[in-house]
């Protein structure tokens, strides 16, 4: 008896895994057909039914590398070539660009304070002298605008998750000498892991079945908005993106005139990694072509080797300079084809979905003369928790027209490591345990866990450690000078 050929115990497990696919593609359009058609307004069909359109494309590449198996053949993993990366010292700096009128500066605002305890945008945090994030971005454009006699428009790419409350927050700037602009991010639905079927049954359930895509969603949201297209109609020809968040990422108008010079389409900046970058996102060569490479693409057994510093010496800082007609075009001719980064989560109801997320670094390899530019660790002061808003409060930093600088008597280059326990992880834990900022221009380490509170003028230098035990509290003394110390639960102040 022949065996039928269609029979499934016959099927290569890749056939049958192709096959699934294939299955699970179309049970998923089916379902957000489904949810298109229960938008009643023309419009805002169309709308969603584009929005659909682009989450349904990168459902299919989700499965398509499900299926290969594969994430990335390993052993063509290859630091990149010197040309690749320019040296920020090579490139000449400069009083004024020629250029800085075809600039727009893009914050990626989709990100709520979760992690630090807040309600609302991440923006929207107080970070130094009573001013946000938000506010500081916004001084050091208008700031840049009245200096040069130019309009570098700014621009907020927010969430669903922060859109109304952006919206209100800068509204106090309509009198300022600079022009705001926002637009949203694309709102997809969850995947239920299993079924791997959209969680909401409605465009308008609740919010938690939906997620913003990570901020790879850049390139699709910035012309689906029409703000491309209005940008390029003004003249504007680059743009300038990092996080809201990144307080070391300021207009250079020596980057931007080297990529004017150099005809790249887009530059990362990547810096030096160190023992606490081990995570960032990483430029590597892939059969010649630079790409960037994220933890979440490593196979396992190489994760080790990824984290390494001697292999990969630097990282991803997210600020990037990018053509904005080269958007434009990879746009339109449908060339973007971003890794998938697969984001397990557990809902509230206790459901598993994923959300299927890109980053906007992982472009590079779309555009023409792409490279990075390793920059110095001042470009790259991110505030991720209340250890990073310790740092940028404190007296290292000084603050004009909105920039923040390493303080000139802070004697060496680095940053100190700090460490800050579960008392400090929430924002409104961490204001009430200082009277005012320590000053710390010579420290060089910094942990403190349990029960801890700091009077006013304290002085920390070298390496201080202070530990609470369970059921006890530390008062560390208004104008105390604490260098080399460990405080223990006791109140013991030892020599370290």
């Amino acid at each position: 008896m022949s065996a039928n050929p269609h029979h499934p115990h016959t099927l290569s497990t890749l056939d049958f895994q192709g096959a699934s696919s294939a299955a699970a593609a179309n049970a998923m359009r089916t379902e957000l057909n489904r949810l298109i058609a229960q938008v009643k307004d023309e419009d805002e069909r169309k709308l969603f039914q584009n929005e659909m359109g682009n989450f349904f494309l990168l459902f299919n590449r989700f499965l398509a590398e499900k299926s290969k198996g594969t994430k990335i053949n390993w052993d063509k993993v290859k630091s990149p070539p010197e040309d690749q990366v320019v040296p920020y010292d090579s490139i000449p700096k400069v009083e004024s660009s020629p250029h800085l009128n075809k600039l727009a500066v893009l914050k990626l605002n989709g990100g709520l304070g979760t992690t630090m305890g807040c309600v609302g945008p991440k923006s929207a945090i107080e970070v130094r002298d009573g001013m946000t994030f938000l506010d500081l971005s916004v001084r050091q454009i208008e700031y840049l605008n009245k200096a040069k006699n130019v309009n570098v428009p700014f621009i907020l790419m927010n969430s669903f998750n922060t859109d109304d409350e952006t919206k209100r927050i800068v509204q106090k700037y309509a009198t300022h000498n600079i022009e705001i602009l926002t637009f949203n991010q694309s709102r997809y639905p969850r995947v239920n892991k299993d079924s791997l079927l959209p969680t909401p049954r409605h465009p308008n359930s609740d919010i938690a079945d939906w997620y913003p895509p990570g901020h790879g969603d850049l390139f699709d949201s910035l012309n689906n908005s029409g703000l491309l297209d209005q940008l390029i109609a003004d003249g504007k020809e680059y743009v300038f993106v990092s996080n809201v968040d990144n307080l070391g990422a300021t207009v250079d108008e020596g980057i931007l005139n080297h990529m004017v010079e150099s005809g790249a389409e887009f530059l990362m900046e990547v810096t030096d990694k160190t023992r606490a970058d081990i995570k960032g996102g990483t430029l590597i060569d892939y059969e010649g072509q630079i790409r960037l490479l994220e933890i979440a693409q490593v196979p396992s057994e190489h994760v080790e080797d990824f984290k390494s510093i001697k292999k990969f010496k630097i990282f991803n800082t997210n600020n990037l300079w990018v053509n904005l007609k080269a958007i434009k075009r990879v746009v339109e001719d449908r060339e973007l084809s971003l890794e998938v980064i697969v984001n397990n989560k557990t809902t509230a109801s206790g459901e598993k979905v994923i959300q299927l997320e890109t980053a906007v670094g992982a472009g590079i390899k779309h555009f023409h003369n792409a490279h990075g530019v390793n920059v110095p660790r001042s470009r790259f002061l991110p505030v991720k928790s209340t250890s990073d808003l310790f740092l940028v409060t404190s007296d290292l930093y000084s603050l004009i027209h909105g920039e923040l600088s390493i303080n000139p008597k802070r004697m060496f280059n680095t940053v100190p490591l700090v460490k800050l326990g579960d008392h400090f992880k929430k924002v409104n834990g961490f204001m009430s345990r200082f009277k005012n900022s320590p000053h710390i221009l010579e420290l060089d380490h910094l942990t403190v866990t349990g029960d801890v509170s700091f009077g006013a003028d304290v002085v920390l230098k070298g390496t201080v450690i202070i530990v609470a035990n369970a059921g006890s509290h530390i008062d560390i003394p208004s104008g105390s000078i604490l260098e080399n110390k460990v405080v223990s639960g006791n109140l013991h102040i030892l020599d370290h």
